[in-house]
């Protein structure tokens, strides 16, 4: 997969250094010669230029480009490559780096983009998921708002301990992608009982959290008991 990165602060060329060791092919843009390490990232390919113009797209080859990320330090910046990507060179899929919050609702469809990647919101999640048991936390969104990537640590009294994944009467719209325990990755089946303390990665709609908070939640057990 080709992958080209507008912007080769430290946060590019982390990302470019991950992508190659996966195989991938990178070429890595910025504007300012000073951020032109080559030997920081030495497998990189690098060009000295403005992402921000057709000219310098051209020559970077986006139409043959299968993923580009905006990952410069500007959201302005992020916005317009986004954009030029999508519109002009038809690149399958886009991800954005968007720096300030305020600036979060820019990042849609109409701007290009794929995937916003909130560097504030990402951290505030996490640290919200080391701290939180029982609490359903959003930790990314993907294909503007149309899926959420959430986690829930079970709590030794959630209703749906014990329970095979295969037999939990997830809401409409929800995909059990992965179960973190002790220290591994379970990729899950339909006969994997739920435990105390498993961490649950959903890819869910944004409606439906609601029910799969109440689903996992233990103050839910009252309102399942409830039920005719």
């Amino acid at each position: 997969m080709r992958v080209t990165i507008a912007g080769a602060g430290a946060v590019g060329r982390s990302i470019a250094a991950e992508l190659l060791e996966n195989g991938h092919e990178v070429l890595l843009i910025d504007v300012d010669p000073k951020a032109i390490k080559i030997d920081s990232v030495p497998r990189a390919e690098w060009l000295l230029a403005d992402a921000c113009e057709i000219s310098s797209l051209d020559e970077a080859g986006l139409a043959d480009c299968h993923v580009v990320v905006a990952a410069s330090g500007d959201d302005k910046v992020n916005l317009v490559v986004s954009l030029l990507a999508k519109t002009e060179y038809g690149v399958p899929r886009v991800v954005a780096r968007i720096n300030h919050p305020k600036n979060e609702w820019l990042f849609n469809e109409s701007w290009g983009v794929d995937v916003a990647v909130s560097t504030p919101r990402l951290l505030s999640a996490l640290v919200e998921e080391a701290v939180s048991v029982g609490d359903l936390v959003r930790l990314m969104t993907f294909r503007q708002g149309q899926a959420n990537l959430v986690e829930l640590t079970l709590p030794e009294n959630a209703p749906v301990v014990g329970q095979r994944a295969g037999s939990v009467p997830w809401p409409t719209d929800t995909a059990l992608v992965a179960i973190l325990r002790e220290g591994r990755v379970l990729v899950p089946t339909a006969d994997d009982p739920l435990e105390a303390g498993d961490e649950l990665m959903f890819v869910a709609s944004q409606e439906v959290e609601d029910e799969l908070a109440q689903l996992l939640s233990p103050h839910a057990v009252r309102d399942l008991s409830d039920r005719p």
